[in-house]
């Protein structure tokens, strides 16, 4: 595993790294998906996890992939969502930092992430993260080139009880530097909703952990929104049809009340 080359990491019978869903939507916004997936390659085992490690929080955000594609249905939008288990590399970290490629998460190790050399380590970067980060340029680049205006919509689930603290919220909203006037604005539109409660850089706040957002929407200039959901709110699917509509309606609340 050790002397693994970025073509050998990924074989024919392995999944693409990036999907693209709805390419052509209309919509202004964009959404992302960073953990929606929970493939390891053939070429890495299971990672030294047993079945039930490989499905939790640590290894996706659970109903992500779900709930994006139930939105891109929902505001006729594009969503590139990355394939693999955040386990495998994690697409949401500067590759250069130690937890791209976690040796433990939330307490449980992963034997398959320990001692890992630094060409195995770059090979997973090169198979998985690089070209997710390329597809997203690409669009981005594609849509700045067409004059189409893009809102960054980063979609993140939470789990909701972490070393051993429950977690109240059933939505946060993350912002941080750049354009974060719509990531207010959405968090204000979904505020108005008396069942839920609303966190405001929540579960985590949005910094320089932060990967996709900030080398993306922020140079780019783009408003964005990262939204975290907590996973026990969008198991199935008509959970996430139920989130999906909530956020549609909260987005173009917020899109209105910014560029109206």
């Amino acid at each position: 595993m050790a002397g693994l080359t970025a073509n050998m990491v990924l074989g024919p019978d392995d999944p693409i790294p990036v999907g693209v869903l709805n390419a052509e939507g209309t919509s202004p916004f964009l959404l992302i998906g960073d953990h929606a997936g929970w493939a390891i390659p053939k070429t890495l085992g299971d990672l030294g996890l047993g079945a039930v490690d490989r499905e939790r929080h640590i290894a996706l955000d659970i109903g992500v992939l779900g709930l994006g594609q139930a939105l891109s249905a929902a505001l006729d939008a594009p969503f590139v969502h990355q394939a693999y288990s955040r386990l495998v590399v994690d697409c949401n970290r500067n590759p250069g930092h130690a937890d791209a490629v976690p040796a433990i998460s939330d307490g449980t190790a992963i034997p398959g992430n320990h001692g890992l050399e630094t060409a195995a380590r770059q090979a997973r970067i090169a198979a998985i993260h690089r070209p997710y980060h390329a597809a997203l340029a690409d669009v981005l680049d594609a849509r700045q080139a067409a004059g189409r205006p893009t809102i960054l919509l980063s979609l993140h689930s939470f789990t909701p009880v972490m070393a051993g603290i429950p977690r109240p919220w059933h939505v946060g909203i993350l912002h941080w530097a750049g354009q974060n006037a719509f990531a207010l604005a959405l968090r204000d539109a979904l505020a108005t909703d008396p069942s839920i409660t609303v966190g405001d850089n929540v579960p985590y706040a949005m910094d320089e952990t932060d990967y996709t957002v900030p080398l993306h929407a922020f140079p780019r200039g783009l408003p964005y929104a990262e939204i975290e959901v907590r996973q026990d709110l969008i198991p199935m699917r008509d959970d996430q049809s139920s989130w999906a509509a909530r956020l549609r309606a909260a987005a173009q609340s917020a899109h209105k009340a910014c560029f109206a």
